[in-house]
């Protein structure tokens, strides 16, 4: 499904950069059909109550989708660029880390739709996400 090879050391140095790498998003798998990332659970990512934020958990579900849809297309020629994200958090995260695992529901060549499931270290659910890329020529 992958454009190329990508190893995680490359992948993790483009989330370290901006949003994600503040928030310590960080890929720990490469699957032939999904990307896998994770989240620790500190202050920056907590709401006031000592709750998981759940914005944190959208920038966690955006980040993987985009990212993976920028493995899919060819980046001489195309740039994923989020169009729509929606997010239902189903249960508190406290401590931890979060692991999304994102997956195609559909690539297009102008659209890609992909589904991210969020869970807690110890395999709960606790967000489910859909992200719509839009693939713009560039």
């Amino acid at each position: 499904m992958w454009f190329k090879e990508y190893s995680i050391a490359e992948l993790n140095e483009l989330f370290g950069k901006n949003m994600s790498g503040f928030l310590g998003i960080e890929v720990i798998e490469i699957r032939e059909d999904a990307l896998v990332a994770r989240m620790p659970i500190t202050d920056r990512v907590k709401q006031p109550y000592g709750l998981l934020h759940g914005g944190a958990s959208v920038v966690l579900a955006e980040s993987v989708g985009s990212v993976a849809t920028n493995l899919i297309v060819d980046p001489e020629k195309y740039v994923g660029v989020g169009l729509e994200v929606n997010a239902n958090h189903l249960r508190p995260v406290l401590s931890g880390e979060v692991i999304a695992t994102c997956t195609p529901l559909h690539i297009g060549g102008k659209t890609h739709v992909w589904d991210i499931k969020i869970r807690d270290s110890k395999g709960k659910l606790t967000c489910v996400s859909r992200l719509t890329v839009a693939i713009v020529r560039k």
